[in-house]
């Protein structure tokens, strides 16, 4: 018997009941990835995994500090 898994778009929102609320980053056949508000990144088999659709939009992220570089940070040394 072949089974049907259902495949999520890259982007929609999803809840899943240990991690809550996530955005799928990416699935196939075999794996699902959703990055989660509160739990970050965590990747399932996709044939393995209960998904229900959210309508919850994602949160704000804070914006991220660049990084710091070796050669910003050698200079800083040689100050």
């Amino acid at each position: 018997m072949l089974s049907v898994v259902k495949l999520f778009a890259k982007g929609n929102r999803v809840t899943q009941s240990d991690y809550g609320s996530g955005t799928i980053t990416s699935s196939d056949e075999r794996y699902t990835v959703i990055e989660f508000d509160h739990h970050g990144r965590r990747v399932f088999v996709t044939d393995m995994v209960t998904l229900g659709k959210s309508d919850e939009p994602a949160p704000d992220k804070p914006a991220r500090k660049p990084r710091k570089t070796a050669a910003k940070t050698a200079a800083k040394v040689k100050a």
